[in-house]
């Protein structure tokens, strides 16, 4: 692999220890990858923020990269385990609320954006077209390469402090043209209207892509999409899928870039729709938990849950989990009083996927298909999903 006179004397450790460390990790693996040499990234998000994932060697390692390292690019985070303001308020144990500032502030000690969140382009970690990432939350490197039309490898956590700490990462994978192109054609034949059903459609996509091995799909069939239906999307498709790019025609900004595929096509019509719907909502329910923000929730959706809980009273545990940028505005235009009169909670820079509330609730109730697959696998709660509005009600009565 390549390397210019910068990135060797990064390598000799003419720039400390930790970016020494760094560039070993990038080389080895663009090694891995035959990467021809190294690229400029814009920007960096890092995932396995929350102590739960970490745990001590994670931390011993975040600890020792922040002896010497310094950011060299815009770097923000996935959710922490816990609100940095509001973990009491959202029983999260004292000792936890330690271990994670600890993490924190050695994320802070190098320069990191102390900012949590899945969804980074919505709170100025923003890409446009055509630039190159290094993100590592799933759900931010499938809108960034789909909706934005960026370019980012689904990054591990320390791949992704590497390219923030040395501003390059190795040009592999969806770097490259020539691994951009779809693969599966998918021809949607029945309407497709909000989160919820957004996320139904991912875990279709998804499931179809795990059974033939492939990774890109091609979407026909989608009119309109927005901001909220698409991260919602996003985040199916790559749980289920392992999906880092998609193309929707006429919606996404490469869909006419490379050939439509024609080999492999896949029809999905209402019943594959009602048939996945019921796939995620479990039998023998009881919903004590109602969660809305996965991916986290934009000011728009914030402005829905606020105009749907005006003047009610939850009555089961309600999270509303966001980035603490997005709660900022929440706070200054009145929606944030309004959802707290009514008893639900903010959770900001966290969620209900990396939060260590296992063994805490029976069922959640979430807009999310993401949220479903993790409240399962992770928390072993039983799951329903629905629209905002349900999920509301659902709170409420």
């Amino acid at each position: 692999m390549k390397l210019t006179s910068e990135d060797q004397d990064m390598l000799d450790g003419k720039y400390g220890k930790a970016t020494q460390k760094s560039m070993e990790i990038l080389t080895i693996l663009g090694e891995i990858f035959e990467a021809e040499d190294m690229i400029d990234v814009v920007g960096v998000q890092i995932a396995g923020v929350s102590y739960d994932n970490l745990g001590e060697a994670g931390l011993e390692f975040l600890s020792e990269m922040a002896e010497d390292g310094k950011v060299r690019v815009l770097t923000t985070l996935n959710p922490a385990g816990m609100d940095r303001e509001n973990w009491r308020a959202l029983g999260i144990d004292e000792e936890f609320a330690k271990n994670q500032n600890r993490a924190l502030d050695a994320f802070a000690k190098m320069g990191i954006i102390t900012t949590c969140s899945c969804t980074p382009y919505l709170i100025g970690n923003t890409p446009h077209y055509g630039q190159h990432l290094a993100w590592a939350e799933s759900s931010a490197v499938c809108y960034a390469n789909s909706v934005i039309g960026a370019r980012s490898n689904r990054e591990g956590g320390p791949s992704a402090l590497a390219s923030a700490l040395t501003g390059i990462t190795p040009r592999y994978g969806y770097h490259l043209d020539k691994n951009r192109q779809g693969e599966v054609l998918i021809k949607v034949n029945a309407p497709v209207k909000g989160t919820d059903e957004f996320g139904v459609l991912g875990k279709i996509i998804g499931d179809k892509l795990v059974k033939l091995g492939k990774k890109i799909p091609y979407i026909t069939g989608i009119p309109s999409a927005s901001i909220e239906e698409l991260k919602s999307f996003c985040a199916s498709v790559a749980t289920y899928g392992g999906t880092a790019l998609f193309h929707m025609e006429r919606i996404t900004p490469e869909f006419d870039t490379y050939p439509k595929p024609s080999d492999i096509v896949f029809d999905i019509n209402q019943s594959d729709l009602d048939k996945a719907r019921a796939e995620l909502i479990d039998d023998h329910l009881e919903i004590d938990f109602v969660s809305i923000g996965c991916p986290h929730a934009s000011i728009h959706e914030i402005a829905t849950i606020a105009k749907l809980l005006k003047g009610k009273k939850v009555k089961k545990e309600f999270w509303i989990t966001t980035a603490r940028p997005t709660k900022r505005i929440a706070d200054e235009v009145g929606y944030s009083k309004i959802i707290e009169m009514a008893g639900a909670k903010f959770a900001a820079d966290t969620c209900c996927v990396v939060a260590p509330i296992k063994g805490r609730f029976k069922g959640i109730m979430v807009d999310s298909a993401k949220a479903c697959y993790y409240g399962r696998a992770k928390n072993k709660f039983k799951v329903k999903i629905g629209k905002i509005e349900e999920c509301v009600e659902e709170a409420t009565k």
